[in-house]
């Protein structure tokens, strides 16, 4: 047994390479553990000046000097920025405060509903299931009332926090853009010379993290807006809430499909009852959701992420326990890290490198 480990840790790890990758990746990991609360405005403008990159070298391939790019394109991110959260952030709030003074009306509703069951089904369902059941709701809901009040005032503290991110991630976004090539040469001169593995992780990075990002964005604002067009359409109350709810959805793979299903649901359920109506709107919902997995995605994908669902469901779990919504936010990029790194480190040294190593 120790044999074999020892011939696969000599095959892996003989090769400078490889030892200077997973060097990096363990350095990247205690940085993150240690200071990654403190590191997170930082590594939020890399994210956003990853994003915005693009765009400013399509100006720069058409004749604007880097700064002019760079300078219009955060313009305008920030402009569409101020006008989102001034056109759509009151509206979404509004209809989300609305839904909450509405809400216990809505299980008061649900509770008789429940209770009628044995009277309907008294060979499957019994009343004193029911209330117990229902007990044991009452006492949890009660529980996450209390937590979230106290959340709140706790969270008053966080107003600086949102002052930094408003203040220096623009700044920082700023001098990303504009001295990305000066940045990525200090950044050459840290790393080690021994940086074949990490040059091939990086490259595959750069190419699915890039497509996986823009690709996101642009599903958000397409499954947002023809979510709440379809429930406005068909009068559903809180439509733009929940289309908004639906289009951030697709940030987690299959499982937030699943779980914004049930506010969708449960807003028709109380407006319509069991009616053709809330049958409707299941069915365009359905529609919608189905296009989106079997047309938009692989429109907007391709094979920029092939990653198997388990994994992805595996990643979602994993690194939204470890670091909360970010963990959430990039658990497929994070996911195509850990397999790009696999896939680097499967691959075998050229005979020129493995002579040059010994």
């Amino acid at each position: 047994m120790f044999d074999v480990f020892g011939r696969w840790y000599k095959r892996k790890f003989s090769d400078p390479d490889s030892a200077m990758l997973l060097l990096l990746i363990v350095l990247i990991s205690v940085v993150l553990a240690i200071w990654g609360g403190l590191l997170m405005p930082v590594l939020v403008a890399a994210i956003i000046a990853y994003l915005l990159d693009w765009p400013v070298v399509k100006l720069c391939n058409l004749g604007s000097g880097r700064l002019l790019a760079t300078t219009g394109v955060l313009m305008s991110f920030i402009g569409l920025c101020v006008l989102t959260f001034v056109g759509l952030v009151p509206v979404v709030t509004q209809q989300g405060i609305n839904l909450i003074k509405e809400s216990p009306a809505i299980w008061e509703k649900g509770q008789q509903w429940l209770l009628h069951l044995p009277e309907e089904y008294p060979d499957f369902v019994q009343v004193g299931h029911i209330q117990q059941m229902l007990q044991g709701v009452n006492e949890h809901i009660v529980g996450v009332g209390e937590t979230l009040i106290s959340a709140s005032f706790s969270s008053l503290a966080d107003i600086a926090a949102i002052l930094i991110y408003c203040i220096l991630v623009p700044l920082m976004v700023f001098f990303m853009l504009k001295d990305k090539q000066e940045l990525l040469d200090n950044i050459s001169r840290i790393l080690p010379r021994e940086r074949r593995l990490i040059k091939q992780v990086g490259s595959e990075m750069n190419l699915q993290i890039a497509n996986y990002i823009r690709g996101k964005v642009i599903e958000i604002i397409i499954v947002g807006s023809v979510s709440a067009a379809t429930f406005a359409i068909m009068d559903l109350r809180y439509a733009l809430l929940l289309g908004v709810l639906v289009g951030f959805s697709v940030l987690i793979p299959y499982i937030g499909a699943a779980v914004v299903t049930l506010p969708v649901a449960i807003v028709a359920l109380f407006q319509w009852g069991i009616s053709p109506e809330f049958w409707y709107l299941m069915v365009a919902y359905g529609i919608i959701q189905a296009l989106d997995g079997n047309l938009l995605v692989p429109l907007l994908f391709s094979e920029a992420v092939s990653l198997h669902p388990v994994y992805i469901i595996v990643a979602v779990l994993f690194f939204g326990g470890l670091w909360g919504f970010w963990g959430v936010f990039f658990a497929i990029p994070l996911a195509t890290l850990v397999k790009a790194v696999f896939n680097a480190m499967a691959t075998e040294p050229e005979p020129s490198e493995q002579q040059a190593a010994s």
